[in-house]
């Protein structure tokens, strides 16, 4: 059965912060100013993002549930929604608002409605993308004709300086000649921001207008051949283990350990995100679905930061899969990175630009630093 996106919708919380804003908002390390925020900025070139932050008392106006709601309830504006209709709600983030109960509950609870499947996907950028699957084999399998699939995030409160420890000089020093390390601990607070984004899936596409259909999904894990990379809730070992915040003496020693700290392994990242991306991924994808780079109208790739498009191309490159970059799609410098809902947000805006035709084929990139794990998905425009 043919499962189709009819309608795609995101929301962005409060006034977009421009990056003189940023610090106020976030806050400082210890009263003192950033030594790496304009180096970091100049590099991953994000120009604006969104906070979940009063803009006047810093605190926190939106849960992650509400985020989520939101960009669901935007979906009426494309196809009359309503959330009574709801028959299956999948959900996926990197940051929920709680450990239990799980993220899609929250979400339908923020929602109201009626009585439907809640599915939880938990990970980091992937999660948005497990959620969509499971809604597309949900509706696929003739389980359920509306599904609703969402990718969400509240990044500023991990963000904000009471949750983060200062950089060491010779880190800051060394961030010109490296900009990869601008990935580690306080580093990304000048990387992430909060959003939400939603699609409405179906058996049947829009009767008028434009619909995608859903070729398929594929998300891979190579957890069996690298170590864990971006983590928050443990600390790293030597051996490249991680030891658990409840692996702790007591709470209070997670706490003071810097357990709780957004945190990524720079050297790790920078080695192997790209080349598993392509290498080990694209490759194996282009040979199980006979991929044509030619046949690509659209590529949407997700990527953290600026520093890794030219990157990500040279690679493509390599396996000769070349896309031109006209023919890329990324709203990264006026949305910021929102994770595991920045795929949604990217194709949202796509979709209402007027700028996608009938037949045009897009192939979506979602790559995950957690253990890497990578996403590709294939839609067809109708």
């Amino acid at each position: 059965m043919h499962v189709y996106i009819t309608a795609l919708a995101s929301f962005l919380p409060n006034a977009p912060v421009g990056n003189e804003e940023m610090e106020a908002l976030l806050g400082k390390v210890h009263n003192l100013p950033s030594r790496t925020r304009r180096i970091i900025l100049r590099n991953n070139r994000i120009k604006t993002r969104y906070y979940a932050l009063d803009p006047d008392t810093g605190t926190q106006t939106h849960t992650n549930a509400q985020l989520a709601a939101a960009a669901i309830r935007a979906l009426g504006t494309d196809n009359g929604f309503d959330p009574a209709s709801i028959e299956c709600l999948c959900c996926g983030t990197s940051t929920p608002d709680q450990i239990l109960p799980g993220h899609a509950p929250m979400v339908h609870g923020e929602l109201g409605g009626g009585p439907c499947e809640a599915f939880s996907a938990a990970g980091i950028c992937t999660s948005g993308m497990s959620a969509m699957k499971f809604a597309w084999l949900n509706v696929a399998s003739g389980q359920s004709r509306t599904v609703i699939a969402s990718g969400s995030e509240l990044a500023s409160n991990l963000l904000h300086a009471r949750m983060c420890e200062s950089i060491a000089p010779e880190k800051v020093a060394a961030l010109d000649k490296n900009p990869a390390l601008s990935f580690d601990a306080d580093f990304l607070r000048w990387m992430l921001s909060d959003g939400a984004g939603a699609a409405h899936l179906s058996d049947a596409p829009n009767p008028e207008g434009l619909s995608l259909r859903i070729e398929w999904i594929d998300l891979l894990s190579f957890a069996h051949e690298l170590e864990p990379c971006m983590y928050v809730g443990a600390n790293k070992r030597t051996d490249g283990t991680l030891q658990g915040w409840r692996e702790f003496d007591s709470l209070q020693t997670a706490v003071e350990s810097g357990c709780f700290t957004l945190k990524q392994d720079v050297k790790l990242l920078n080695k192997e995100v790209i080349y598993t991306a392509v290498e080990r991924t694209l490759t194996r994808l282009i040979e199980k679905h006979h991929l044509r780079a030619d046949e690509i109208d659209w590529f949407l790739p997700h990527y953290s930061s600026d520093y890794f498009r030219s990157e990500l191309h040279n690679h493509m490159l390599d396996i000769g899969f070349d896309i031109p970059y006209e023919r890329w799609f990324t709203n990264l410098t006026t949305r910021g990175n929102t994770g595991s809902a920045s795929i949604y947000i990217i194709m949202e805006e796509l979709f209402h630009s007027g700028r996608i035709k009938k037949g045009d084929k897009l192939l979506c990139f979602i790559p995950e630093s957690g253990r890497f794990s990578m996403c590709y998905m294939l839609l067809t425009a109708v």
